[in-house]
């Protein structure tokens, strides 16, 4: 249900950015507000108390955010709350920052290597997935994960390429008990 509540909400708040020509300006603004919302536990706490009702809940947004905020960002957070769907303005935000990023061609790799890659390497694996991906650009997460040792795992959205030691190791013993069972 909460996929379904961020993906229709993270949509409205996309097509309107599409056509107010407004994508890259709500893009910084949400990002801010993800960070916001996730340092202040206490604010989603306040707005997510049953015994604050609606009115006082969408005021304390406006106190907060009015003024640093487009009428467009305001109105829609107003909207979200009204709706007592609070509770999903991280999610939301995450969805319409995943969608702007696929908008533009910006794909996200998460990157696990058994040691740490040097600049070189990087820069190779990067020009690699621009020329093998329909991306322009990628935002690169890096992780040592040394139960891998060796090669790398790299996973893009729901995408997984696993070049990893420990998985051909594991693919091996696989092949080698089928061929002892037969």
């Amino acid at each position: 249900m909460a996929k379904l509540v961020s993906k229709v909400y993270g949509d409205a708040l996309f097509e309107e950015a599409l056509k107010k020509q407004e994508v890259d300006a709500l893009f910084e603004e949400v990002n801010s507000l993800q960070v916001i919302w996730h340092e202040n536990q206490s604010l989603a706490e306040l707005l997510n108390n049953p015994k604050i009702v609606k009115e006082d809940k969408i005021g304390i947004i406006k106190n907060i955010f009015g003024g640093r905020v487009s009428d467009d960002l305001m109105g829609f957070l107003a909207v979200i709350v009204d709706k007592g769907r609070q509770k999903e303005i991280p999610a939301i935000c995450e969805y319409f920052i995943n969608a702007v990023k696929e908008y533009k061609k910006i794909g996200v790799a998460h990157v696990a290597s058994a040691v740490e890659l040097n600049e070189g390497q990087k820069a190779r694996l990067v020009e690699k997935l621009l020329n093998t991906t329909q991306y322009v650009d990628f935002e690169m997460d890096y992780q040592v994960d040394p139960s891998i040792i060796g090669g790398m795992v790299i996973r893009i959205g729901d995408r997984v390429v696993d070049s990893s030691i420990k998985t051909q190791i594991y693919e091996l013993r696989r092949s080698l008990l089928k061929l002892q069972l037969t």
